[in-house]
């Protein structure tokens, strides 16, 4: 079941199509809160509601006591979370985490600015939980992959330095500053890389190289 919301839109008078609804579905343990976050949502403009995650552009998960039962199919993910275990967030990420709000900050307005970026790839972690996992991930290389030395194939050296500057919590801004590139460079190669290994966003893109031994 789904509730589509409508908004008035002046271009539907100018015969311009109107701007597409994202499916939003939520999901939470406590009836009280799904309620409560469904309530917000519901008049939102450009959003349309539905009970159907594996339909869903944008799924958005209130954790409290873990993610069990929270997370279904993988989809764009926004988890609402306090300091989840590194597996509970590295299961959140196999199953599409693009955006993490604290609960604290948690406001109608942050959740649509949470789904407008999952809705469109643009992926936001707070620090302390992408420091978090960028040290498990390189604890966990150093115990599976010493004393054997780390290989670069598989990406070029520009895309290299550009994922080595991301893993360092730099943005697109400060990267481009440090390689003396336009930030439109740095789009693009990020781009080409989430598009040619099939990556959801920038996280992936880090966890990737990673894992794979690329940094």
């Amino acid at each position: 079941m789904s509730s589509r919301i409508a908004w008035p839109d002046p271009r539907a008078r100018s015969g311009q199509p109107r701007r597409a609804l994202v499916r939003v579905a939520v999901r939470a343990a406590d009836p009280l809160v799904h309620a409560g976050v469904v309530g917000e949502l519901r008049t939102a403009a450009g959003v349309e509601l539905t009970d159907d995650a594996a339909g869903a552009d944008v799924v958005v998960a209130v954790a409290e006591s873990g993610l069990r039962n929270l997370l279904s199919s993988p989809t764009r993910l926004v988890l609402v979370a306090d300091n989840p275990r590194q597996a509970e967030l590295w299961t959140a990420i196999e199953h599409g985490l693009v955006v993490m709000v604290p609960r604290a900050e948690a406001t109608t307005q942050r959740l649509l600015r949470a789904i407008s970026d999952a809705h469109h790839g643009r992926g936001d972690l707070p620090p302390e939980q992408l420091g978090g996992l960028l040290r498990g991930l390189s604890r966990l290389h150093e115990e599976t992959l010493a004393p054997r030395e780390l290989t670069l194939s598989g990406l070029s050296h520009r895309e290299t330095d550009v994922v080595r500057l991301l893993s360092e919590g730099l943005d697109t801004a400060e990267i481009a500053a440090r390689l003396s590139y336009s930030e439109r460079t740095v789009k693009t190669i990020l781009h080409g890389l989430l598009t040619r290994l099939g990556l959801r966003n920038r996280v992936h893109a880090v966890a990737h190289a990673l894992r794979q031994g690329l940094i």
